[in-house]
């Protein structure tokens, strides 16, 4: 324990004599807390919309400014000429057209039914499937708007059930509320996989880790040394996030225990730093631990279901990212602070980041050599 505790007493203080590494381990994260969530929003508004208008009807007009008053589209161009639309897309300055044909009105009262004319640009996939989705439910209800003035309030034959939904673990659909705690997540990732890899590399390049392999301190005291520091900073890092950042600026207060959540984060941390051991065993300069490190970083992050779902994976990526301790983390973060979740309900979760953390480090002391 002696040894352990001179360990550590070096590497605090070495951490804490560089102030510029200080203040990016603690004020980057959570001025990119507070910045990315903002960005980070899958909700898609201010959609672009150009209508061309043939039959210039009552109908008509009121099915254009229903479109407007959604809070979805924003009109860019209103004319009787489809030419003017389709330039509209090509330009980049429309994301859709709709096209009301002639006697809009007329055959829709007569015969019962209208067909529009829907043109979407669909170079952002998301963007125009989820807008080609807002635009055919604003139609869909001006459609039964219409329908029920004309039966002046009477119930129709072919009235159908109505649904009403409600909201449980997110009732407001606060995007944020979602994103926070997964960027959270991502924030202690990097601060634990990255400041651990590099902080053992300068060690290698400036010469003083040839010091500590010729004393008599074993490979556990070693590794041990260098991960419960950033063990601990990962924590801090982690609280400034979960109760200034979440809590003060976006009004997110865990559902679930947060005792529980602390003990995953700290089994957690345990495998992610395990992993920036193991870059630093392989690497010999701090330029080779950030490719390693950034290399594996991105295939963490884009396949934790972060920002994808992982049910929309081909089966092969939902399988790799069962392997990815970065996925178990979002999924019990998620589930404590929006659900309220128990322990019952991550065992999955627990069990899987306990081998993790055996494995990485285990991994981590095999390959770390007190000779050349």
């Amino acid at each position: 324990m002696k040894t352990l505790i001179f360990l550590l007493q070096k590497e605090f203080k070495q951490i804490f004599r560089n102030k510029t590494l200080l203040r990016m381990i603690i004020a980057l994260p959570v001025i990119q807390l507070v910045i990315l969530p903002l960005a980070a929003d899958y909700e898609i508004k201010n959609i672009n919309i150009s209508v061309i208008d043939h039959d210039r009807s009552g109908y008509s007009r009121q099915l254009v400014n229903k479109i407007g008053s959604s809070g979805y589209f924003v009109m860019v161009n209103y004319s009787h000429d489809f030419r003017d639309g389709m330039a509209q897309i090509e330009s980049d300055a429309a994301d859709v057209v709709l096209e009301i044909p002639q006697n809009f009105e007329r055959d829709l009262i007569r015969e019962n039914k209208q067909e529009v004319f829907l043109a979407i640009n669909a170079i952002n996939g998301t963007k125009a499937s989820v807008g080609g989705g807002y635009l055919s439910r604003v139609i869909s209800d001006f459609n039964q708007e219409i329908r029920q003035d004309w039966s002046n309030g009477a119930r129709s034959k072919n009235e159908q059930i109505e649904v009403t939904s409600i909201n449980r673990f997110n009732p407001q659909l606060n995007y944020q509320f979602f994103m926070v705690p997964g960027i959270l997540a991502i924030l202690v990732t990097m601060i634990g996989a990255y400041m651990c890899a590099l902080n053992i590399v300068k060690e290698k390049e400036v010469g003083t880790i040839e010091q500590i392999n010729v004393t008599p301190i074993r490979k556990h005291h070693f590794i041990l040394g260098k991960l419960i520091p950033f063990w601990v900073i990962g924590i801090f890092v982690f609280s400034l996030g979960l109760f200034i950042v979440a809590r003060g600026v976006y009004g997110i207060i865990p559902l679930g225990s947060v005792v529980l959540l602390y003990a995953y984060l700290s089994l957690y941390l345990v495998a992610i730093l395990g992993v920036g051991l193991l870059v630093s065993t392989y690497s010999q300069t701090q330029q080779q631990a950030m490719s390693l490190a950034f290399f594996l970083m991105m295939i963490f992050i884009l396949m934790s279901g972060l920002f994808t779902p992982i049910e929309s994976m081909p089966p092969w990526a939902r399988l790799i990212a069962q392997f990815n301790p970065v996925t178990h983390f979002i999924q019990v973060m998620r589930m404590i602070v929006m659900k309220g979740s128990a322990l019952k309900d991550i065992i999955f979760q627990t069990l899987a980041m306990v081998a993790f953390a055996i494995f990485f480090n285990v991994w981590a002391l095999l390959n770390y050599k007190k000779t050349s």
